[in-house]
């Protein structure tokens, strides 16, 4: 190998590379370069045109640099290319290592070696004509195992080499391979060195990897990686005592108030430490709390518990996830009611599998069978939307389910009976179109008989139905709905569910109407259409309201109805236009927040009323109309409104002329600056908030008669006190 070149050629290179410039001459930028890769640039400023590159291995071991030959092209490259690309008034020059690297000893073993694989000295010349004009002095200094070289194109032979090594070792019964240890998170950081990205080499400015040896890390150590990327992964952070504080400013009371913890205990780890572990024999009650959701299957179900099959197997039905897919295998919930409805091709349906699966009771060796009863479905615009024709008439049709009820009953933590009604239709093979599956779920203690679920006791349950009643049937049992429409959308196709207390919806649905519809006709069957929702005449103000008694806190809807359908405006001369159509159900709920039973807060409704808005309706046609069906829109909307227990303070001057002052209209808000210790926070009592405040009040006075200022003012006045 080539020794370095003498200190006295260099400094002369690097004199030629600052001065030439101030003479207008070629000049390369660096004028000397010391490499560890496979690849390194210049750029060659000055008067670029007609300039020739050549590229020289220096081999002279004796010390002496032998004098460069411009203008005469040299074949002995040692492997080595070069490249000129001309730039905007410079030229980029590119050397290039094209051979492998060997490895640096005959031990293949050593993966690591101490000292370059390849030490040489190459000289890059510009001249114009026969003289030499500019130099470039590149010294190269290659590790074979660091980052930069086995990326390289000509590393091939080094990676078979360890291939084979590796090979040959496992053949031998030895572990070659290093098996990856993953630190536990909790207490080590998941990847102490990041830049560390070769698994085997040295990467280049990754000061922290381990496979980098002393004098590999001296070529790169004043350009290391800095931060985390570099590995340092756990700093000090900056209210530890023990923190360097010199590369910043902290106040004079920061000793005072810092942090005493030692430096395991990181914040960049989250809030674990790993500090001495102490056996600890679980209690019984902890043993239950932990144990295996499919044990609990055995040993009796919890609340949210899979329900387990025989077969050690969740049960299963399709349900809808958050992202708005239908999963097709969800497991059912140990009480938790549900009810959803999954979008899916007819094409792409599958049956699903046997629903007389054995299903676990709860009890060790307890078995439920369910009972399947199989109804016809009356119509098929509610769960099928056609698209096109079936492509073979005459095949035979096949079932498709389009809805499945599943009833649990469940005494204490055990299931007792289960039933399932499966609602089936008949369609063509090979139809085409999109099939609407409904799915319910609903647990029933096995006390219960057909009375109606109470909806909160007493107050109402956020999420259970809103119960109503109507006292002109004999049957006064009723409940409040909204449309969910399927299929095209149509009003007559639509299903219906029940309004859920507390949650506002908006339904909607289309009324076929022609153009020569009679417009009291049309009023009168919007009105019955509007009306099927509402049914009731009486609202139950708590969730627990006895339907036999009309006394135990019902109170009277109020209704606000669309005018008399004959008595409407007169229809224009024009056919296809009817005003005072009434085509808008809009429903307002207001409750309230009455008291608390065992810390939970009890709501009830105050009351309920209905109103049905007229629009004018008119045919929409285009140039011509002809006799077709048209689709009127009609909205049901449910708003809840709540209403303070109390009536809210009344304003006063201040805050009326001052808005700025006013936190619902500005984002600083000065009456809530001491928040803890004022009447807006809730969190704590008022007494525990003020004694509190009242500490800290004592540290802040504490550390500002510690401060440096307080003491200087002490001194100055020499005060006997101080």
């Amino acid at each position: 190998m080539a020794l370095p070149p003498p200190a006295s050629f260099l400094l002369g290179l690097l004199l030629q590379g600052l001065l030439k410039p101030l003479w207008g001459q070629l000049v390369f930028v660096p004028p000397a370069i010391r490499m560890s890769g496979t690849e390194v640039s210049a750029l060659l400023v000055g008067g670029t045109e007609d300039v020739s590159v050549s590229l020289a291995l220096l081999q002279d071991e004796t010390g002496i640099l032998p004098v460069p030959t411009c203008g005469v092209p040299s074949n002995e490259t040692g492997g080595w290319s070069l490249t000129v690309t001309p730039r905007m008034n410079v030229l980029e020059v590119t050397v290039r290592l094209e051979r492998a690297v060997t490895l640096c000893s005959s031990n293949e073993t050593e993966s690591l070696p101490a000292s370059p694989c390849l030490l040489e000295t190459l000289l890059v010349s510009a001249s114009l004509g026969a003289s030499c004009s500019a130099h470039l002095l590149i010294q190269a200094e290659i590790y074979a195992n660091s980052s930069l070289a086995q990326n390289a194109s000509g590393m091939n032979n080094f990676a078979a080499r360890q291939t084979e090594m590796r090979t040959r070792e496992r053949t031998e019964g030895q572990m070659a391979e290093n098996v990856t240890v993953i630190p536990n998170q909790v207490y080590q950081p998941l990847g102490p060195c990041p830049c560390n990205l070769t698994a085997g080499a040295c990467d280049i400015r990754c000061c922290c990897d381990q496979e980098c040896s002393k004098d590999a890390k001296d070529l790169f150590r004043q350009s290391c990686f800095p931060g985390v990327f570099g590995g340092d992964v756990n700093p000090p952070f900056d209210q530890l005592c023990s923190a360097p504080q010199t590369a910043r400013r902290v106040p004079d009371w920061f000793p005072f108030l810092c942090v005493q913890s030692p430096l395991d205990n990181s914040p960049f780890l989250g809030y674990f430490y790993h500090g001495a572990i102490s056996p600890k024999q679980d209690s019984s009650f902890e043993i239950l709390l932990h144990a295996d959701p499919k044990e609990s299957s055995k040993i009796g179900y919890r609340q949210g518990d899979p329900i387990m099959t025989v077969d050690e197997a969740y049960f299963t039905i399709p349900q809808v996830s958050l992202a708005g897919q239908c999963v097709q295998n969800a497991p059912v919930a140990f009480l938790q009611n549900l009810d959803v409805q999954c979008v899916t091709d007819l094409e792409a349906y599958q049956a699903r599998g046997s629903l007389n699966a054995k299903i676990r009771n709860g009890t060790i060796g307890g078995i439920v069978i369910p009972t399947v009863i199989y109804e016809e479905a009356a119509s098929l615009e509610k769960f099928i939307t056609v698209e096109g024709t079936a492509s073979h008439k005459d095949s035979a049709p096949r079932l498709v389910h389009v809805e499945e009820h599943y009833v649990f009953r469940w005494n204490n933590n055990t299931i007792s009976e289960i039933k399932v009604t499966v609602v089936r239709a008949g369609v063509p093979a090979h139809q085409r179109g999109k099939l609407t599956q409904r799915f319910t779920v609903k647990f029933l203690s096995c006390n219960s008989g057909n009375e109606k679920e109470l909806s909160g006791n007493p107050g109402y349950q956020r999420g259970k139905p809103v119960r109503v009643l109507n006292a002109d049937q004999v049957n006064s049992s009723a409940t409040l709905h909204l449309w969910r429409p399927a299929g095209r959308g149509l009003c007559q196709a639509a299903t219906l569910t029940p309004i859920l207390f507390g949650d506002n919806a908006l339904s909607g649905c289309l009324l076929e109407v022609r153009t020569n519809e009679n417009c009291t006709e049309l009023r009168e069957a919007a009105v019955e259409t509007l009306g099927s929702l509402i049914q009731a005449t009486h609202v139950a103000a708590r969730g627990n309201s006895n339907y036999d008694d009309l006394s135990d806190g019902w109170l009277e809807v109020i209704r606000v109805d669309a005018p008399d359908p004959g008595a409407g405006p007169s229809a224009s001369n024009v056919s296809g236009v009817c005003p005072g159509v009434p085509a808008q159900l809009t429903i307002r709920i207001l409750i309230s927040a009455v008291g608390e039973v065992e810390g939970i807060t009890q709501q009830e409704i105050l009351g309920m009323e209905t109103r049905i808005s007229p629009v004018n309706w008119q045919f929409q046609c285009g140039l011509t109309c002809v006799d077709k069906a048209d689709l009127l829109p009609l909205s049901a909307s449910v708003q809840f409104i709540k209403i303070p227990a109390e009536l809210p303070r009344p304003l006063t001057r201040f805050q009326i002329n001052f808005t700025e002052y006013d936190c619902n209209r500005n984002d600083v808000c000065w009456p809530q600056l001491l928040y803890p210790v004022t009447g807006y926070y809730q969190g704590e009592p008022y007494s525990q908030c003020l004694a509190k405040g009242l500490i800290l009040v004592s540290f802040l006075l504490s550390g500002l008669l510690l401060s440096n200022p307080w003491m200087r003012m002490c001194k100055s006045r020499n005060s006997p006190t101080c």
